[in-house]
């Protein structure tokens, strides 16, 4: 009766080598199949650009910023910033009399009460130097300022001209400024999105058609940058608000810019 190890066959070592280049060359040819399986395959044939665009929009709104302010008598610095309890409330009362009158002023000019912010109270005190002799600094005299800011919303820009006025005839002590801006900024950020979107599939076909290649699917969508864009702005100086002659407002146009980046894969064509 023959052994167990009898019925094991024994290998000749030509027939080893034989054996093991065939095992090898399955692995070899398992790999290339899942090589090709990989994700970065596709980066091979694929077509990829980036596009960005810009889109000028007219302001149909603004924020107008100014303050008004109050200042108590001015006295010799002592070491101590502590105002006259008197002279400050006397201060105090004459600032609220002029915002309430400019207020009222500018909701008689259509200015809805809801787009009329009155900010908190600013106290801080204000230094003055005298001059001296011989050109050296003299004594330092002190008061207090009080300080009311005001923000305006206009929806309708037609009447800012109008608006300054009524400012201007209040008295208002500092106009910070002008931002236009726009009512509904989502839709214009969306236009911005959209036509960078299409400015990157028109650059993708030109592309195809003149490297005479079919695009497939868009497989890679990414917005490099978010559409953004800065509110114009229109400073005024309070001598510029004193002025005789007729100011012109052009609020111009806001920019908005959005940019993107589209890859499509590219299809296999029948041989020629």
């Amino acid at each position: 009766m023959p052994s167990r190890h009898a019925l094991v066959p024994r290998l000749q070592p030509r027939s080893l080598l034989a054996a093991l280049l065939f095992g090898g060359l399955l692995a070899g040819a398992a790999g290339a199949s899942q090589a090709q399986s990989l994700p970065g395959e596709a980066l091979e044939h694929r077509l990829q650009v980036q596009a960005r665009s810009e889109l000028s929009v007219a302001p149909d709104m603004a924020t107008l910023n100014a303050r008004l302010w109050e200042r108590t008598p001015s006295v010799a610095q002592d070491g101590s910033e502590q105002a006259d309890p008197k002279a400050l409330a006397e201060a105090r009362d004459r600032l609220e009399t002029r915002t309430g009158e400019l207020i009222r002023r500018l909701e008689g000019q259509g200015i809805d009460s809801a787009a009329i912010s009155a900010g908190s109270l600013i106290v801080r005190p204000d230094y003055i130097q005298q001059p001296g002799d011989n050109g050296n600094p003299g004594e330092t005299l002190v008061r207090t300022q009080i300080e009311r800011p005001l923000s305006l919303r206009i929806d309708d820009l037609s009447r800012l001209p109008a608006i300054l006025d009524a400012l201007t005839q209040a008295g208002v002590d500092a106009l910070d400024g002008v931002t236009y801006d726009l009512k509904d900024r989502d839709a214009a950020t969306d236009e911005a999105l959209s036509q960078a979107l299409e400015k990157a599939r028109h650059k993708a076909q030109l592309m195809a058609k003149t490297l005479d290649i079919q695009l497939g699917q868009v497989i890679q969508v990414e917005e490099t940058g978010a559409p953004s864009y800065s509110p114009q702005m229109m400073s005024m100086r309070s001598d510029a608000m004193e002025s005789k002659a007729a100011p012109e407002y052009r609020p111009g146009e806001i920019t908005l810019d959005a940019s993107v980046r589209v890859a499509w894969s590219i299809a296999e064509t029948p041989a020629r």
